[in-house]
């Protein structure tokens, strides 16, 4: 497996660790993953560039094959991107696909297939990304996210392992853990978010962004090959 070099003790990484850590944070699934240090950050350069995609994405392939070799709950990969920072919901919205898109590029030039478990059409209600053969859930987070929970300093995406849920299933904790992030979201907020939905409900796409976004709304990515 490559050495990969994550930015944990960087700055704007230590303030993303100090999100995680504030006690109004609603994501629990993420603070376990930092308590058991299973959350790697890297920080890239900018968003609306390409610049740093030959770092993010062997960063996955190891995020997937540290996963594998023990199929442990609550790892992630965080990526935290120095700018730019005055993007809009709606441009963050085109910038996270953007980058998306240009990973998912990439993952299927080194020949790698899609997660079969899950559907690489966003318009399914099975969909999820796939990189290195597993699928991924995406979180973004932004300075101008109108969601408590997705608002930070930079702009990031957290790539969460689809299988951990999966994982908590057979271990009959996905619901307690569903209904704590959605009893702290609405303490945060003051409301639920509407976009989420559990998988095969609709689309997990419609959620990436944290953007509520229009019933008609239809996602620019395309699966290479699918």
């Amino acid at each position: 497996m490559r050495h990969i070099s994550y930015d944990n003790d960087h700055p704007l990484s230590q303030q993303f660790i100090a999100k995680v850590q504030d006690s109004a944070f609603p994501c629990v699934g993420a603070k376990s993953a930092l308590g058991r240090g299973r959350m790697d950050i890297l920080v890239a350069r900018d968003l609306t560039s390409a610049w740093d995609d030959l770092r993010i994405l062997p960063a996955l392939t190891a995020t997937v094959a540290k996963y594998r070799a023990e199929r442990e709950i609550f790892r992630t990969l965080v990526v935290l991107f120095q700018g730019p920072t005055e993007l809009s919901e709606v441009e963050f919205e085109e910038h996270l696909w953007a980058r998306a898109q240009s990973l998912s590029d990439k993952d299927a030039w080194v020949g790698n297939q899609p997660d079969p478990s899950v559907s690489s059409d966003p318009e399914d209600p099975h969909f999820s990304l796939s990189f290195a053969g597993e699928a991924f859930f995406v979180v973004g987070l932004h300075p101008h996210a109108s969601r408590p929970a997705r608002r930070f300093d930079a702009p990031a995406m957290v790539f969460n392992l689809h299988d951990q849920f999966e994982v908590l299933r057979e271990q009959q904790r996905y619901e307690k853990l569903r209904a704590s992030i959605l009893e702290r979201d609405h303490a945060l907020a003051g409301s639920v978010n509407p976009m989420l939905a559990r998988h095969g409900e609709t689309s997990e796409a419609r959620q990436y962004s944290g953007r509520v976004v229009e019933p008609d709304w239809k996602c620019p990515f395309r699966r290479v090959g699918a």
